[in-house]
């Protein structure tokens, strides 16, 4: 079927100001709908809405924001008072001394040796979704929802793995309503409003949040009793895990907050990722042949491990290029804590400052042809200038399980790829929205067939 159009889905960037209401309806319905387009070909954009704000797409600005003044530019508070309450003062976060010790406490949990060894889970859950695909064809699937279903799954088994008594289910349940209800930008949020005053949609999806860490605080304490395991997961590796430095573990809250973190983060960013790739080789079938020619010699019929990842650098530079186009976290922002000067521009206390990744990726200063797909940008990774590409964010914050989902990513999309043609379902074309990660929004809706 030919493609609609010559460049995969893309977010309708802004050309006009917008206002303070403008620009809430429209942070509201899509939070990238408030980029301007002009971002995608300038180093800065700034201006002001309710706060003075500043769009930073310039990599010297970005290390000095990342790097150089990390202490000086924190995430904002409309970032945190989106988090912590689902979240707390976990990794995700924390800032200074408090992020820097749990940092140095939780880092050995994603080592390559334990996130190798958490590799037949992935494999699982790989087969589990071939199983899936198999029994629902002929029929279309979304296969949005298919990995959710699988990356849930992989977090669930690396989190809980013996704890049967752990409701999964009502904990997936209660991450989707939260993220729904109070996950949305409200105007007390733009015009600065403090965090004490209540915003009623997060009020909405308390109830949930409150459940799912009760739930967790019992599996904690529950675990604690329990005999070591022969293959730790990621909750023994936390119970275990300590600051170097300090000797300091966490205690039966700050686990629980980090689990959570871990949860919400290690299953939707991956879904979201492998939803996008596989959209974009239903997209583009050259791609997709030549990744599976790539899948099929490798695998020869059976699933891929955690040893493979290696030898499919072809499937690894597409899940790159999806991180490229569709970015999870395709926009974050911090606020300036001091006086500076970013990219010649002069930042003030109290002002915003945006990390736009989403028009960061798609800039025509730092990326050729930036909105078309094309996986060969990564055949080698040494020529991407740092801070253009950041889907992992960079510095010290940078994704503490990055490499984690990058071997689950490629598990799967190898395993699907080398056992399936997959193409588009006409008149259903995923539209890319951004609540708090940027979503397929009406799925991704493909049509399975055995190869």
């Amino acid at each position: 079927m030919p493609n609609p159009t010559p460049t995969p889905v893309r977010v309708p960037l802004v050309t006009e100001p917008m206002g303070i209401f403008g620009s809430l309806a429209a942070a509201r319905r899509n939070i990238l709908s408030i980029i301007p387009e002009i971002a995608t070909r300038q180093p800065m954009v700034s201006g002001k809405t309710g706060k003075r704000w500043h769009m930073v797409m310039d990599p010297e600005a970005l290390k000095r924001v990342l790097i150089e003044k990390l202490d000086d530019y924190p995430k904002s508070d409309v970032t945190k008072n989106l988090l912590r309450p689902a979240i707390g003062e976990s990794l995700f976060v924390a800032e200074g001394a408090h992020w820097r010790w749990q940092r140095r406490a939780a880092a050995p949990v994603f080592s390559h040796r334990n996130v190798t060894n958490l590799g037949p889970i992935m494999s699982a859950a790989a087969q589990n979704a071939t199983t899936r695909i198999t029994s629902a064809m002929p029929r279309a699937l979304n296969m949005y929802d298919e990995m959710v279903r699988a990356t849930f799954e992989v977090i669930s088994d690396v989190t809980f793995s013996g704890d049967q008594g752990f409701d999964r289910a009502a904990v997936h349940g209660a991450i989707d309503q939260y993220i729904a209800e109070a996950g949305r930008v409200s105007l007390l949020d733009m015009i600065g409003a403090p965090a004490w005053f209540p915003r009623p949609n997060r009020l909405f999806a308390g109830r949930a949040v409150k459940q799912m860490k009760s739930m967790a605080d019992q599996a904690i304490e529950s675990r604690k009793a329990a005999p070591a395991a022969k293959v730790p997961d990621l909750l023994d590796l936390l119970l275990a895990g300590e600051d170097p430095d300090t000797k300091r573990a966490m205690n039966t809250a700050e686990l629980r907050d980090n689990l959570l973190a871990f949860i919400v983060a290690g299953h939707e960013t991956t879904a979201l990722t492998l939803s996008w790739a596989l959209y974009l080789c239903a997209f583009d079938q050259t791609v997709q042949d030549r990744a599976r020619s790539e899948a099929q010699s490798v695998l020869s019929g059976r699933t891929a491990t955690a040893q493979d990842v290696a030898s499919l650098p072809f499937t690894r530079m597409i899940i790159d290029e999806a991180l490229r186009l569709y970015p999870p976290a395709a926009l974050v922002s911090r606020t300036a804590l001091k006086s500076d000067t970013l990219g010649g521009r002069a930042i003030r206390p109290g002002d915003t400052v945006i990390l736009p990744i989403y028009a960061l990726h798609r800039s025509h200063q730092l990326w050729p042809d930036p909105d078309s797909f094309n996986p060969d940008r990564f055949a080698d990774r040494k020529q991407i200038q740092r801070f253009t590409y950041l889907p992992f964010g960079d510095g010290p914050r940078i994704c503490i399980g990055a490499s984690f989902a990058i071997q689950e990513a490629v598990i799967i999309l190898a395993t699907l790829l080398s056992r399936f043609h997959f193409t588009p379902v006409p008149g259903k074309q995923p539209d890319p929205v951004m609540i708090l990660t940027l979503r397929p929004q009406g799925g991704v809706w493909l049509q399975a067939e055995h190869v």
